[in-house]
């Protein structure tokens, strides 16, 4: 299986928005020091590039076999907080006629937390490193556009397929994008994302199917495809 080429920058990045990718190590430094010092100097100096590399690409495999089902070619798809955009890499190769929009933002927030954010104050990203990973893993920029949350204007375009895993409702609220997402998709759009309120959708949904599980974890989430926002 050929990995993902991450550059040790973009490696740290990787491993800031995804824990799991830490070593047990790694875990004990951040618990011993903190989170200020591990996302500062421990994310920084102490990691193997080749090494999260590789696993990053399995965890994003694991993702991706997660969504594939909602998959096709000549997608229009819309990725919120997508993270450096390992998953959405994948996908572009699988489905090479299909195009991803990115609204992300751009800078990383000294002090990493993992829990819930009210006002989506936190931002853990580079949008130069995340256009750099598309294209050292050779996909044309004309397949990809990348909106900087709080400077870009958010395209309007009709998406067939909306992306958010452990991003929208999992680290702050749902409703922030939900005038977007309603002017923006279809009756027949997919809107896919992570929540610990999954009645919740039920209410505001047409049809809202459970895809994935997580009972391993404090937030015990479910991901959840839906479809007609009302």
């Amino acid at each position: 299986m050929t990995h993902l080429n991450l550059n040790k920058k973009m490696a740290q990045l990787a491993l800031l928005q995804r824990i799991e990718l830490a070593s047990p190590f790694q875990k004990k430094l951040r618990k011993i020091f903190g989170r200020y010092l591990f996302s500062n100097f421990i994310s920084k100096h102490l990691i193997g590039s080749k090494k999260i590399s590789r696993n990053y690409t399995i965890l994003m495999r694991n993702e991706l076999s997660t969504l594939k089902k909602f998959l096709s070619e000549n997608q229009n798809i819309l990725s919120i907080g997508g993270g450096i955009g390992g998953l959405e890499t994948l996908i572009m190769k699988e489905f090479q006629s299909s195009n991803i929009t990115f609204v992300e933002k751009n800078y990383i927030s000294k002090k990493i937390k993992y829990g819930w954010d009210d006002i989506n104050s936190e931002g853990y990203n580079n949008l130069s490193l995340m256009k750099d990973l598309f294209l050292d893993n050779n996909i044309s920029d004309s397949r990809f556009k990348i909106i900087d949350f709080n400077r870009d204007i958010f395209p309007k375009k009709n998406f067939d397929l909306v992306i958010s895993l452990y991003s929208l409702d999992y680290h702050y609220d749902f409703n922030i994008y939900s005038d977007y997402l309603k002017k923006n998709t279809n009756k027949n759009s997919i809107i896919v994302f992570d929540t610990i309120r999954y009645q919740y959708f039920e209410k505001i949904f047409e049809e809202i199917e459970i895809i994935k599980e997580n009972n391993n974890s404090v937030h015990k989430s479910k991901r959840i495809a839906c479809k007609s926002l009302k």
